[in-house]
């Protein structure tokens, strides 16, 4: 019985409620970047928009190992991607400003979509990525922001942890930027992947030790990605 009840709650309630939060939310952080080009304020617009979300849906989060982070460090934060749920989560739960790096086509969403590309973050063309990309997110670092990359490229349909892509570290190679692995547990859960019906549940969020890169060569990008993916799923559940 419990199934029909969570797909008439997600169609007639929260795709509706999301929207509205999408719609406003959005709208404010377009027009704040007329006087903020950083986006700082769009950020606290999308912090506002994960919480409500996890809130409206009944999500709630347990964050585990933030005491190992200084809060005016840059990081480059590589989670495990179950959900879509996985971006307010981790904007909800994570106290930096964050920017993700995700794929060109989240852009085309209204609302979402366009404060996205207004507000700094980094919309890739998969086929043809580009230096564009990479000279973008240094500037980004360089303003103290910090990243958000999931590795996988794509969201897991059984919650296992695929291959993460050395690509997503170059730049924190690049900058000596310390990565921080963060695992994500229970998502897929909420929202499983094809399904449109969302149900309440709890997640755990694991953040691990940041591992330093000032000595790690670029070339060894897809080594390095192999040991952030190690230690992401060695809490994966």
């Amino acid at each position: 019985m419990l199934k029909p009840w969570h797909w008439w709650r997600t169609v007639f309630f929260l795709i509706p409620a999301i929207s509205v939060y999408t719609v406003v939310l959005g709208s404010a952080s377009l027009l704040s970047t007329l006087f903020d080009r950083r986006g700082n304020f769009g950020h606290r617009c999308a912090r506002a928009w994960s919480w409500l979300i996890l809130k409206t849906t009944g999500v709630t989060v347990a964050i585990d190992g933030l005491e190992r982070l200084h809060p005016s460090r840059s990081y480059v934060f590589a989670a495990n991607h179950q959900s879509i749920y996985d971006i307010p989560i981790l904007f909800a739960s994570l106290p930096f400003q964050l920017r993700i790096i995700a794929k060109q086509s989240l852009g085309r969403i209204p609302f979402m979509g366009w404060h996205l590309s207004r507000t700094g973050h980094v919309l890739v063309d998969r086929s043809k990525p580009g230096a564009g990309v990479v000279k973008k997110m240094g500037r980004l670092v360089r303003e103290g922001h910090s990243l958000i990359v999931f590795p996988e490229g794509t969201r897991s349909t059984d919650g296992s942890v695929g291959r993460f892509k050395g690509g997503s570290f170059v730049i924190a190679l690049q900058a000596g930027l310390p990565v921080v692995p963060i695992t994500v547990i229970g998502s897929r859960h909420v929202m499983f992947r094809g399904e449109l019906m969302v149900r309440p549940g709890r997640v755990q969020v694991i953040v691990h030790e940041p591992i330093d890169t000032t000595n790690v060569p670029r070339e060894a990008a897809r080594e390095f990605a192999s040991s952030v993916r190690d230690v992401v799923a060695s809490s994966a559940a």
